[in-house]
């Protein structure tokens, strides 16, 4: 590694981040600790807040020395995530290492020639014992960063105009929450309420409409200050940063106090009117299958964690151990109940119409109704194996598990839809209460139990106990007739009656998953099968056998006509099989509408603003 300039002399801890080689994809992390103990111990964290499954972040350490005045200090690794040096105490100790960075996702670390992004929690070794010092985090300029800037919530101390320099934290875990975008990148900015804002993209192309979606993110910060704050009173932060990554094909986001890291399709950007536009045109209306209505969402959810879980959050979060799995049972709550509110809060920033967003409701519900592990594991336990399961997905996840972001999500549409028919309030005023009993920080089940009693003016313990601890259906479907909606049952789709989830292609039909109790799954059908081809028995004596190669569920039920068997031709580790499989009887899925002749003052007018 290449000789250092010597970092300042600081109280607490001190990390300078070089892009090192950005072809070979590494950075350079130098952390001087000014007044190290003697035999000082480092570590690095195994899983990062928000994504609940321990991550390694240690398999990318390449390289890593130590050295206290100008002299090799021998550091021993103690476990898979933590050094001692062999120094003494006093003299400033410098720790120099080499990490890899070539995870697109939000979570780890990214470089290349042309983008860098970290979370601390990749790169920045943790100085055991001075976790609560003042850190410092200097983003050093070179050669491979010509013509970059960096976005990042970290309270400057001492930056360029490009946005390098020196960032300052009170301590790890502020360090470790503020992730760091460099590169050449889309810049916008508003205010609210006095709070700036910025919105950064990377991999965007010069189509990009960063116009639209800075209002659209702007109506969506105006609609979530005045749902957790009322009309007047000011947030719990003064700066907020949103680093959005444009890639091919990805999805997801990770919250943070003060910002966000986001990933999207570039496809699924907003785009400039193109040539053929029609001059003064209106924006097209947002659709539920929108990739950007799907974008907005994201926004929306990853924007509300800056209450819901950033600040409060559960008990067990109080304060984060790198080290280890952090359980809790009440992720339905905090990821469940954002769930809820992002789609539902672009319906009352006006981004979606009513339709819209019960489409996009159906969806969730559809999601939660088609997993049979819904049967099998209560989403309180769901949030508790989070990082067994949720993050751990395989052929049987779906048998074995449910979601805590969907069904935490109906979770709080029947709490909400229940205090509003039982006409004593509802669940913003729940989450405002919350807010308010719990002083913006940790809380446990017994807090919301509390103030729904409260509020809602009887003891919802039973309903809790029912919909979170146990795994009876939820009575969502009752509750939407009862607030004067539309709930009905339409057909379901082909997979999901056969019990499968697939993927179709020139090849043949690759089977992903076989859900239990299906026809599917009684045919014998099994997870990694390619059904080739069906053999159908004749329609009449004159008849033959016949036999249809198939690359589509729907080729399928072309060749099978007015038949009820068949005999699924499959693949499986290089063996033909002939498995008979009896055509499922028809199915149903829930369907939420409006209601065709809307009642004036009808209780769900409220409820969708």
């Amino acid at each position: 590694m290449p000789a250092q300039t010597p970092a300042p002399i600081e109280a607490g801890p001190h990390h300078r981040v070089e892009v090192l080689d950005p072809h070979s994809h590494r950075f350079a992390v130098t952390l001087t600790i000014a007044e190290p103990a003697a035999k000082q111990r480092v570590a690095l964290p195994v899983w990062i807040p928000g994504s609940y499954l321990v991550r390694e972040f240690s398999q990318h350490l390449m390289h890593i020395s130590a050295q206290q005045a100008g002299q090799s200090v021998a550091l021993r690794q103690l476990d898979k995530n933590s050094w001692q040096a062999a120094n003494r105490a006093g003299a400033p100790l410098v720790l120099r290492a080499e990490f890899y960075a070539y995870d697109a996702s939000v979570r780890t670390a990214w470089l290349d020639a042309s983008r860098g992004f970290f979370n601390p929690t990749s790169l920045c070794l943790r100085v055991l014992g001075q976790e609560d010092r003042p850190h410092t985090l200097e983003l050093a300029e070179n050669s491979h960063t010509k013509g970059w800037q960096v976005a990042t919530a970290l309270v400057p101390q001492k930056i360029r105009r490009s946005g390098f320099g020196s960032y300052q934290a009170s301590g790890y875990d502020e360090l470790a929450d503020n992730p760091v975008e460099m590169g050449r990148f889309w810049s916008g900015s508003f205010k609210v309420r006095g709070v700036p804002h910025r919105f950064v993209v990377s991999g965007a192309g010069a189509w990009f409409d960063g116009e639209r979606l800075l209002r659209d993110t702007q109506r969506i910060v105006e609609t979530q200050m005045a749902f957790w704050h009322g009309a007047k009173d000011k947030p719990a932060f003064d700066r907020y940063v949103f680093m959005l990554y444009a890639t091919d094909d990805g999805y997801g986001g990770l919250e943070h106090r003060h910002s966000t890291a986001l990933i999207a399709k570039r496809a699924d950007l907003p785009r400039l009117p193109g040539p053929d536009a029609v001059p003064g045109a209106t924006e097209p209306a947002l659709k539920a299958t929108d990739g950007y209505t799907q974008l907005l969402g994201l926004i929306s959810h990853e924007y509300f964690h800056t209450w819901n879980v950033k600040r409060l959050r559960p008990a067990e979060f109080k304060r984060y151990d790198y080290d280890r799995e952090n359980h809790t049972e009440l992720l339905w709550f905090f990821e469940g109940f954002t769930s809820y509110y992002d789609d539902l809060l672009l319906r009352r920033a006006g981004l979606v119409t009513p339709a819209v967003y019960l489409q996009l409701l159906t969806k969730t519900a559809n999601q939660v109704l088609q997993t049979p592990g819904r049967a099998v594991q209560s989403v309180a336990q769901a949030s508790f194996e989070a990082w067994t399961k949720y993050y751990r997905v395989q052929e049987n996840t779906p048998n074995a598990t449910v979601s805590y972001y969907t069904k935490g999500a109906l979770v709080a549409a029947c709490i909400d839809l229940t205090l509003r028919l039982e006409g004593q309030s509802n669940l913003d005023e729940v989450m405002r209460a919350l807010w308010q009993r719990c002083e913006g920080g940790p809380m446990k089940e017994a807090d919301l139990l509390a103030v729904l009693r409260r509020l809602g003016g009887r003891d919802f313990g039973p309903d809790i106990q029912a919909w979170v601890h146990g795994t009876a259906e939820l009575p969502l479907a009752d509750k939407l007739r009862a607030l004067g909606l539309q709930a009905t049952d339409e057909p379901a789709a082909l997979p999901q009656r056969l019990g499968l989830r697939v993927t179709e292609g020139a090849a043949g039909i690759a089977i992903k998953t076989v859900l239990h109790g299906s026809v599917a799954a009684a045919a014998g059908l099994a997870a990694g099968d390619e059904w080739l081809g069906i053999e159908l028995d004749p329609l009449n004596e004159a008849g033959h056998t016949e036999g249809w190669r198939v690359h589509k569920l729907d080729d399928v039920v072309m060749y099978l006509g007015p038949r009820r068997q068949l005999t699924a031709l499959v693949a499986r580790d290089k063996r033909l099989l002939r498995l008979p499989l009896s055509w499922p009887a028809p199915a149903s899925s829930l369907k939420v509408a409006l209601p065709t002749a809307p009642a004036e003052g009808a209780p769900w007018k409220a409820w969708l603003g």
